[in-house]
């Protein structure tokens, strides 16, 4: 993916991309649906997390909404490896996503902790 694109792009591409995923999952029979509702709330909710850091009042508000967002990408990172390696899914389908959706992760990270380093800077 283009290194250029922001966050909050890139991160509502990814929730494109789940969705997706989950309407192809929701075509399965029987536990395939259950993951499928896990997987959609969580990979949405990055992106709209993201989103919300946005409009946030603070560095610690946006620290918190930025928190939130790499929770829901581990959550996220969890279900997708459940279903590959459950068999539920063909792993070359759903291998990109997972690391696209590791990818959003290793950005979270960096992003919190130049936050953290700023506002303790600030203290």
């Amino acid at each position: 993916m283009n290194q250029n694109i922001s966050i909050a792009d890139r991160t509502k591409a990814l929730a494109i991309r789940i969705v997706k995923a989950c309407t192809f999952l929701n075509e399965k029979p029987g536990v395939c649906r259950t993951l499928s509702n896990q997987l959609l709330r969580s990979g949405t909710s990055i992106g709209a997390n993201v989103r919300e850091a946005q409009s946030s009042q603070s560095d610690k508000d946006f620290l918190s909404k930025l928190e939130i967002a790499l929770k829901e990408e581990r959550e996220t990172e969890y279900w997708l490896e459940i279903l590959i390696e459950a068999e539920l899914v063909d792993k070359t389908k759903f291998d990109s996503l997972l690391q696209e959706t590791r990818e959003v992760g290793k950005i979270l990270v960096t992003s919190t902790r130049k936050i953290k380093d700023k506002i303790n800077k600030l203290n």
